[in-house]
Formats: structure tokens, sequence, C-alpha cells
């Protein structure tokens, strides 16, 4: 195995920490929601019967997303979640429909910042 001085970044660890932590927030919160993830993103449903949408707020920063109500809500609702890979949210989708909200994470594809050097 090699091992480097310098910490390689989380989506190249395999972060299993945070996809743990993950997990364990979606099954400890009060409203489950489905999740399903393939190589490009990660697919959440979560039922919020009467929620307007108007009265919802979802915000992502890096790998946290977090979902929760404005204070005129009726009902009251908020849960942040952390990914184990950073989210574009420029690409990601978020839809409510039938007092269920569908959430399409789109995962960041990471950048090579590497740079090769000529030999001279």
């Amino acid at each position: 195995m090699f091992l480097s001085p310098i910490a390689s970044p989380a989506y190249l660890r395999g972060n299993t920490a945070s996809f743990d932590r993950f997990i364990e927030g979606v099954l400890n919160s009060k409203t489950t929601p489905s999740i399903e993830q393939d190589e490009k993103c990660y697919k959440l449903q979560i039922d919020l019967p009467g929620v307007p949408r108007n009265q919802l707020t979802i915000s992502i920063e890096g790998q946290i997303v977090r979902i929760k109500t404005t204070e005129e809500a009726k009902r009251k609702y908020s849960v942040g979640y952390e990914l184990p890979e950073e989210i574009d949210a420029t690409s990601s989708i978020a839809k409510l429909e039938d007092g269920v909200l569908y959430l399409t994470l789109t995962k960041k594809i990471p950048l090579n910042l590497a740079t090769t050097l000529p030999i001279l």
C-alpha cells in the first residue's frame, strides 16, 4: 500500500465515514427519504405533505445538503445531509410534486490539479 504524507481528497479515499453519517442521519430522521445512487448522481425522495414549494428552501454547500421550511410554514421541517462527494448545485434538480420532494443531486466531477513537468 502506498502511503503519502499528503492526504488525498475525500473523493479519492472512498470517504466511508461521511457516507455512514449520511445513512445514519437518513435512518434516524422523522421523514426517511428513499435513496438511490449511480455514478453520476444521488436521487432522494422525501415525503413532505402539506408543504408548498414557496415555503421550502434547499441549500447545497460542497457535500452538505440542507432542507428546511421557512418560518411561515405550518409544518416545520429541517434536516441536513453530508454526502460522501461534493454536489454540483448548478446541475442538480429539486421538484415538489403531490407532497413528495424529488432531489436529483449531481456529483461534482473532481478536477485533476496535477501538473506534468517536462524533463529537461
